[in-house]
């Protein structure tokens, strides 16, 4: 029987973070009256970017470490890239609807190396 802390935690902590980031899309939707697309809105073009980022990197993330889940790789090892990659998607969303630019090229280089990473590590331990 395979240990799924590490896969229930990531669901968690990103599954939290992409309901927060959809709910700062409503609210700003709310506060500028725009009930489809961004209505011309840079703040609400932003939101629905940092959510949609989130989308795209948190799925595919989440596939990878289901299936590391499922190999010989140590727990650590999981854990390591599970809390560093939910780092790196906060660090991106932060960095995207504020004025911290760097939070936001943190964020996204730790989300780019460590799904490079993850599919290495699956071809090690789950393909080789």
């Amino acid at each position: 029987m395979h240990d799924f802390l590490w896969f229930n935690l990531y669901v968690a902590l990103n599954a939290g973070l992409l309901t927060l980031l959809a709910c700062n899309v409503s609210r700003h939707r709310m506060r500028e009256h725009v009930p489809n697309g961004d209505g011309g809105k840079t703040v609400l073009k932003r939101a629905i970017r940092a959510h949609g980022n989130g989308v795209e990197h948190v799925t595919i993330f989440g596939l990878l470490v289901l299936a590391l889940t499922a190999t010989t790789l140590p727990s650590s090892t999981l854990g390591f890239l599970v809390l560093s990659f939910s780092f790196g998607r906060l660090a991106h969303a932060w960095g995207m609807l504020g004025p911290q630019f760097n939070a936001r090229r943190i964020g996204a280089g730790l989300t780019f190396l460590l799904e490079l990473v993850a599919v290495a590590l699956l071809l090690v331990y789950g393909v080789l």
